[in-house]
């Protein structure tokens, strides 16, 4: 696997990933910055860490925290190993190669107080294909779907603690279904938009288990303005 190394200056870390595979994109990074306010000593489980962008930013983020990157794909797992590695994390962050319907045997249940994820976004066959390797096994859903990873995350996350997502809009009916099924509680939910006369193109969402609430729809977060540059909450 041929890789690039790239510098995510704002959060001090260098990142190796695929020259022609799946390459992180805004995306992880609005999800990080999403997740609430941790406690110190927090633990962090990220599901689908791909090549580990999210556990590295939510470790600077969060210096006392423990984060288990959580990986399939054995390429992957390494690449987020040897991430780990260059940028001094690796007392903080721990990678565990498992698939996600498989957690029920490799981590104890109701102990991380945050569990995020990326997930594919889209159902196997649906959307676009690409012809550069292993970016439709991130982008399209495998062996797990995404009732298997908002189980997962339930099953992982303490009941004081939180469950942070990002989704594309297509899939917002289905993911309020599979939360209810699950009696997850929706604390938050913010909609993404290129500009200001876009639809969205992402939402961000917010759950905890044990407690009842009615949700907060926050501002949206518009990417760019109507000239095509970063919006000034973007920068930040």
């Amino acid at each position: 696997m041929e890789l690039t190394q790239d510098d995510l200056k704002l959060f001090d870390i260098q990142i190796f990933q695929p020259k022609n595979g799946y390459r992180y994109s805004l995306d992880p990074l609005l999800l990080s910055r999403f997740c609430p306010n941790l406690i110190t000593g927090a633990n962090i489980a990220d599901l689908g860490a791909g090549c580990g962008i999210i556990s590295m930013v939510l470790s600077r983020l969060n210096a006392t925290a423990s984060v288990t990157a959580v990986e399939n794909n054995p390429d992957m797992a390494a690449l987020v190993n040897k991430n780990i590695q260059h940028n001094g994390l690796s007392a903080k962050i721990s990678v565990l190669a498992e698939d996600v319907i498989s957690l029920r045997k490799a981590l104890p249940d109701s102990t991380f107080d945050l569990v995020v994820s990326n997930p594919p976004f889209r159902i196997l066959g649906n959307g676009k294909t690409s012809p550069k390797a292993g970016r439709d096994t991130a982008r399209h859903e495998s062996t797990a779907g995404l009732a298997d990873f908002l189980a997962a995350a339930k099953f992982l996350v303490k009941p004081s603690g939180r469950i942070c997502f990002i989704q594309i809009p297509s899939r917002l009916a289905e993911f309020m279904v599979l939360a209810a099924q699950l009696k997850l509680s929706v604390l938050r939910l913010r909609m993404i938009h290129n500009n200001a006369s876009a639809p969205a193109t992402m939402f961000l969402i917010e759950l905890a288990k044990g407690r009842r609430t009615s949700p907060t729809v926050e501002p949206p977060l518009f990417v760019r303005d109507m000239s095509g540059e970063y919006t000034d909450e973007v920068w930040r």
